[in-house]
């Protein structure tokens, strides 16, 4: 198995391809020896197979196929294709897709592909499509045991928040939503090459079975969600008011029946709060009607 943590292996091998690293895809390829195999013992934990999203060189995929059962990692950069079916050649559980992952349809994935067998995904996100990775994979309620995911550290800092704290964003509640999230270990930005300008930091979710609170209508819960966090500087009353077109009397009186106050920001709401102010809101809408 070749060491892909080595630079000196990284650099001839991309080189013998004539690869150049894509800014606009993000790419900055993790190579920490030590990082790449506590994600696959995290992401292996309890699982017969693992989904990968965008392996680079292939360094993480190589500690997942020595844990996992089955590995089907998808490589959107065509380029790729050929690094990986040399760097990954003496593993016979690794099913390399050239494919863009945020068109999979998850569940019917892991249906016919991979029925019957505990899930897990795992992948070092680039930076600028971490939210719709993980809002797709957490929102088509496919069975997967969990997400490992390296994001960059401020982003996992959001999206692991707690509802309520300063942190806490329209994201946040998303993903807590949905599963558990916690933040792992930060990882420095020389594990990566070409190094970032940022350090970043693996984060778990592990899908509810059930939400943690009940709402109406999910579609209405999160784009009260939406309108209470749009304006980040602006008060909840003034956002709601914005971003649902209602009055600031009824934005108010709803605030108000969930504890909050005309000054109250929307980050300082819980997740049952803003489920209790979709309920209130919805039920203004049908007594409107």
């Amino acid at each position: 198995m070749r060491d892909l943590s080595d630079i000196r292996v990284i650099e001839s091998t991309l080189k013998k391809y004539g690869f150049d690293f894509s800014k606009k895809l993000g790419q900055n390829f993790l190579t920490d020896g030590q990082v790449c195999p506590q994600m696959a013992e995290l992401a292996c934990d309890g699982a017969d197979a693992v989904i990968e999203i965008g392996p680079g060189i292939g360094v993480l995929t190589q500690q997942l196929a020595l844990r996992a059962g089955r590995v089907i990692a998808y490589e959107l950069d065509s380029r790729l294709i050929p690094v990986l079916a040399e760097t990954l050649e003496n593993f016979d559980n690794i099913e390399i897709v050239h494919e863009d992952f945020l068109k999979v349809d998850l569940a019917a994935l892991i249906g016919d592909q991979l029925a019957g067998m505990r899930v897990a995904v795992c992948a070092n996100l680039p930076y600028y499509i971490t939210s719709p990775i993980i809002m797709g994979i957490l929102s088509s309620r496919a069975p997967i045991t969990r997400g490992v995911f390296m994001v960059q550290k401020e982003a996992g800092e959001r999206l692991c928040a707690a509802p309520g704290t300063r942190a806490a964003g329209a994201v946040t509640i998303a993903v807590q939503y949905y599963a558990a999230a916690r933040e792992v270990f930060s990882v420095p930005r020389t594990s990566f090459v070409p190094a970032p300008r940022v350090d970043s930091e693996v984060i778990e979710l592990v899908p509810h079975r059930t939400p943690p609170v009940a709402v109406p209508d999910e579609a209405a819960f999160f784009r009260v969600v939406g309108a209470a966090f749009s304006q980040r500087r602006k008060t909840a009353v003034n956002c709601l008011s914005g971003g649902l077109g209602i009055s600031k009397d009824a934005a108010l009186a709803a605030l108000e029946h969930c504890g909050a106050t005309g000054r109250t920001r929307a980050e300082a709401l819980t997740l049952e709060q803003l489920a209790e102010l979709t309920r209130v809101l919805n039920a203004g809408d049908a007594q409107e009607g």
